[in-house]
């Protein structure tokens, strides 16, 4: 099949010269198109669902708007895996998870479609459900800090929810633009019910003037519920539309409106409150300058390209420019695609200096521009038509795909060389023996007796990283593309070395003129290896040595290696520090210690920008209460970035009392898509809907399991509460006053929270209107226990009156669950722990037994959950299939060399080749990931390659007549030697620039893995070089007087030695592949 290959190809050189340059030029088009991003997407498929209902509580949230979601929508969908829920005041948020390789948009489809049921709901939340938009697994794209020295924070409010964010939401890739700090602007009717009993008002007449003195009211008790329509006339000629001006456009307009109820007297709404323009509740804010102000958040949707995406962003914004004077647009809060700019930049110069290298190896060690050239053009070939390859199926190029790609350059290298220096090895060779066979069999012989190893040594290396391809979860999506672009680099380096390699070499090499002699450099080197060669055959103990030391240096890296983390903490100039104060927190504390943190870390030398934002904003990805916000800051280029992340850390610490942490974004989001999960061993989770009864059985089940052989460091998971002011009507008491709890209810919540009375439209903008109390009545717990609530008895003469909120209620403060967690629609509690000295089986079964005797009240129970086990389950797959691949990897070997004990004896020698590797690797632990450590694959691939070929060529000669022993053994390594050594020189010396530079932008990754590589490498030559020749002569050649009855994994010649050489070879033609 080969031969057919590479026959076809020099026959129809032409064509198949004129596919490649059109796939070359195509393929490095397409990279100049192509953007490059830092992380795959690794979230799983899921929808959230988020249901605004601001001032409840976290309770009445859950009660009117979680559960019936949950059970009546939710539960019970298709493909659903895990229905989760985060309650807290103000938010409902429901997040499904759905089942791997279900298609996004029609799980959105069913989800939508539950939705059409909301009608059922009770009307307690402030906004409609909304689906949130899909959203990349690093969504957040651009931070964009808003100030104004003369503009309000209402006026910028409304700039950007009615022009900034439309036309950034227009930007294609932009899935969501959230404003922390938005302050939209209301026309607030507020009210002092002392003042409203001196005018003989109550709240309720206040509330149904405001409706009704509107065109629109959400409230259905009063007639604005209606709008009412404007008509037309028709005359003779023509139908004239009627349309009604709405005259309020402002507080005093408002003010001017006759109270309903009171017309006699000519009360106006203004006489009995004050009517103004102001801002809704806060859920959270931003901080800009240090100052309180407005945030952008822009995300982008999955797929979506940051360099694309921010380019447009920014444009957009520059054509608003204009239109906002005065108005300060800082987009270097955070810009990931800064990182990605100088990601591609430190790739690009890498890669120049690299191919550099590389030429300077292949002309020291070629001795010829024409033979160079030929290299050269075969591996930009590769690396081309692997372009291609990856575009066509879909694989982004991102930090992980690269890996892959950086994995196979060395093979990929190491394919152009052998074969196009055993091309030139043979041409030498004929010239040498006057041979008359024509070039171009020449070159296809030479082509062929290289490619029937290496092809066994490729399907080793793809069977290598089969088992990448079962990982799931967030290791499938970091690992899966590494095994992606090595597998299509491998793959492709092969196919192009049968097709395109003969051709050049046919073109450029066939005239005996262009033969150019042995490299002065190689010559010497060469000489120096003959000379230590016979040593070694003679005095094996040194080989034996080697071995050993290589195997112990391996052994002993192995501990430093343990727990790496699956990729590292990439070189962000953007940091982000998660701020948690403690529950109850309010805003404008929350305000203070980020804008004192915001102020000290902008003193910070090499710190650029700081930005600030805290609680959440609607429609956000933040399900946090106000005690919660992030600083983010931009670290200078010019800076040293590890000093400058100790300063921060240093400032960061100083505030005791809040929770820190200072990471990167994209370590964030894989850190909350991983803790999803489960991270400990043992998971007990207690189900029901009574938090006191799930702590008491908590306690009861950790004494329980605490008490089991092999259980460690058990606890239990309690959720933290937060002080609440708790309200509850006596009914008695209100009865009195001819009050129903509902009627407490609904007063005081308009006092407090506010009532929308309805909405104005002006200048194609919508305004609420609502009722609130004055701040006065509505500033802490003593105002609320004061609150005056109309009553319609109990006055003079049994007439209405007020009465005190603390008259008819109990109102205290309680400890209540900051955050409502449901898993599978109910409240539960963790106990968990990990399991040391026994097999999580055994301690699983025990502990459901012991277990099975705890008694519940009604709609109370408890799981042991199986996360930990399904993860033990997954892992055992992932080693069956390891131990699948070694078992086939072995036989595989035995393919190649045709001998049980060849392949056993380099089957057992392969693993000293890593050794280089492993011990770099835990020489630079803080850098090493498990991507990086794939790189170990690549020095097992090549390994493979070498050793087949120098295996191969002392079977060879033994097939052409050589006598068994060490003349065998010395003539098959030199001749091996240079072809060798100059294959590793090209893909080692090409991979130095990636570790001269080191962890920097874009090569976080790269670097290590080179570095392992390198290291590699020089144990991988070592092992074949040095160790291999006495081994095989050892243990693989059997004394006798003919060659070796073992068939040979191919029948294709071998080069001829020069004259000079021991056991000259004689001629011999290619026998058929």
């Amino acid at each position: 099949m080969m031969r057919w290959i590479v026959g076809s190809s020099v026959k129809y050189q032409r064509l198949v010269l004129a596919i490649a340059v059109a796939l070359m030029a195509v393929g490095f088009v397409q990279l100049r198109n192509t953007s490059v991003e830092a992380l795959p997407e690794f979230g799983p498929v899921r929808v959230d669902v988020q249901v605004e209902a601001l001032g409840l509580s976290a309770e009445e949230v859950e009660n009117l708007i979680t559960n019936p979601m949950e059970n009546e929508f939710f539960n019970g969908i298709p493909w659903l895996a895990k229905l989760e829920s985060r309650t807290l005041p103000g938010l409902s948020s429901m997040e499904m998870t759905f089942e791997p390789g279900t298609d996004p948009i029609r799980a959105r489809q069913v989800v939508q479609e539950r939705l059409t049921m909301v009608a059922m709901l009770p009307a307690a939340s402030s906004r409609p459900p909304l689906v949130v938009q899909p959203l990349s697994s690093t969504s957040r794209l651009m931070m964009i800090g808003l100030s104004s020295q003369d503009r309000s924070l209402i006026d910028m409010s409304l700039l950007s929810r009615w022009t900034i964010v439309p036309r950034l939401l227009s930007v294609p890739g932009v899935a969501n633009v959230s404003i922390w700090g938005f302050r939209d602007r209301q026309l607030q009717v507020q009210v002092d019910p002392a003042k409203l009993m001196q005018h003989g008002v109550t709240l309720d007449q206040v509330l149904r003037t405001s409706a009704n003195a509107l065109w629109v009211s959400p409230l259905t008790f009063v007639e604005a519920s209606t709008p009412g329509l404007g008509g037309f006339i028709d005359t003779a000629n023509q139908r004239i539309e009627i349309q009604h001006n709405q005259p309020i456009k402002t507080a005093a307009d408002l003010g001017k409106v006759t109270v309903q109820g009171a017309e006699d007297r000519g009360v106006l709404l203004g006489d009995v409150t004050q009517i103004v323009e102001d801002h809704q509740l806060l859920i959270g804010d931003a901080v800009v300058k240090d100052a309180p102000s407005l945030m952008l958040v822009v995300e982008r949707f999955p797929g979506a390209k940051v360099a694309d995406v921010t380019r447009d962003v920014e444009a957009a914004l520059d054509e608003l420019q204009p239109a906002m004077p005065n108005v300060q647009i800082d987009t270097t809060v955070y810009r990931p695609a800064t990182f990605i700019e100088k990601m591609v930049d430190n790739l690009t110069a890498t890669l120049i200096l690299g191919a550099i290298l590389l030429l300077l190896v292949l002309g020291a060690f070629l001795f010829s521009w024409r033979t160079a050239l030929v290299s050269l053009l075969t591996i930009a070939s590769s690396v081309a038509v692997t372009l291609l390859v990856l575009s066509w199926f879909g694989v982004a190029l991102n930090m992980m795909s690269l890996a892959g790609l950086v994995m196979a350059l060395a093979i990929v290298v190491d394919d152009a060389v052998v074969a196009v220096d055993n091309v030139r090895q043979r041409l030498r060779q004929r010239r040498e023996d006057g041979v008359e066979e024509p070039v171009p069999d020449t070159i296809r012989a030479a082509i062929l007796e290289a490619r029937g190893p290496l092809f066994v040594a490729a399907v080793i290396a793809a069977v290598s990283v089969v088992p990448l391809f079962i990982l799931d979860g967030v290791r499938g999506a970091f690992l899966t593309p590494v095994a992606q672009g090595f597998l299509a680099a491998t793959v492709v380096s092969l196919v192009v070395a049968l097709t395109v390699a003969p051709v050049l070499a046919t073109l450029l090499l066939s005239r005996s003129s262009l033969q150019h002699g042995q490299s002065p450099l190689a010559r010497a080197l060469e000489r120096a290896y003959a000379g230590l060669l016979p040593r070694l055959l003679r005095r094996p103990v040194w080989s034996y040595a080697l071995v050993g030391l290589l195997v112990v240096a391996g052994l002993a890296a192995l501990p430093f290696l343990g727990s790496r983390p699956l990729s590292p903490t990439l070189q962000e100039r953007d940091l982000l520090i998660t701020w948690e104060a403690p529950p109850g927190t309010s805003r404008p504390e929350m305000n203070r210690i980020t804008g004192a943190l915001s102020g000290e870390l902008r003193a910070v030398r090499g710190v650029r920008n700081v930005g600030a934002h805290t609680g959440r904003a609607l429609a956000s990805d933040q399900v946090v209460n106000m005690n919660s916000g992030e600083v983010w800051l931009s670290i200078d280029p010019a800076a040293d970035y590890g000093r400058t992340l100790t300063a921060v850390q240093r400032v960061v610490d100083g505030y005791p009392g809040v929770q820190s942490d200072v990471i990167t974004y994209s370590d964030k989001r894989v850190r909350e898509v991983v803790t999803r999960g489960a991270t400990e061993d043992l998971i007990v989770r207690i189900y029901g809907n009574d938090y006191a009864v799930l702590n008491e059985k908590a306690q009861e089940v950790l004494g329980i399991i605490s008490a089991v052989d092999g259980v460690t460091e058990p606890r239990v998971r309690s959720a933290e509460v937060a002080p609440t002011v708790e309200i509850e009507v006596s009914v008695a008491k209100a009865a009195k006053y001819g009050l129903k709890p509902g009627d407490v209810r609904r007063a005081a919540a308009t006092l407090v929270s506010s009532t929308v009375a309805g909405n104005l439209f002006d200048d194609q903008k919508v305004f609420e209107v609502v009722v609130w109390g004055v701040p006065a009545v509505r500033q802490n717990m003593s105002t609320i226990q004061n609150l005056l609530i109309d009553a319609p008895v109990g006055g003079p003469g049994g007439g209405p009156t007020q009465v005190r909120l603390a008259d008819v209620a109990d109102v205290r403060i309680v400890a209540k669950p900051e955050v409502i967690t449901h898993d599978q629609v109910s409240r539960s509690m963790d106990v968990v722990a990990n399991v040391r000295g026994r097999g999580l089986g055994a301690v699983t079964s025990e502990v459901k037994d012991r277990l099975a005797q705890v008694t519940f009240p009604r709609e109370h129970h408890l799981e042991v959950l199986g996360e930990a086990q399904a993860k033990a389950s997954s892992d055992f797959r992932v080693w069956t299939v390891v131990i699948g691949a070694v078992i086939l990897i072995f036989f595989l070997l035995q393919a190649g060399f045709a001998s049980w004990r060849v392949a056993s004896l380099y089957f057992l020698l392969l693993p000293t080749a890593l050794a280089g590797g492993l011990l770099l690797a835990a020489i630079d632990r803080s850098a090493v990931s498990v991507v990086a450590l794939l790189g170990l694959l690549t020095v097992l691939a090549l390994a493979v390659r070498g050793g087949m070929l120098q295996i191969r060529r002392y079977q060879r000669l033994a097939e052409e007549g050589h006598p068994h022993g060490a003349g065998l053994v010395e003539l098959g390594s030199r001749q091996q030697f240079i072809p060798a050594v100059t294959g590793m020189l090209a893909a080692g010396l090409a991979l130095v620039p990636m570790v001269i530079y080191g962890s920097v932008a874009g090569l976080e990754i790269v670097s290590p893995l080179a570095l392992i590589i390198l290291g590699g490498l020089v144990t991988t030559a070592l092992l074949n070089l040095l160790v291999l020749p006495v081994l095989y002569l050892r243990f693989a050649v059997r004394s006798r007087s003919g060659p070796t009855s073992e068939p040979a994994a191919t029948s294709l010649p071998a080069p001829r030695p020069r004259p000079g050489t021991a056991g000259k070879e004689t001629p011999s033609t290619p026998a058929p592949a």
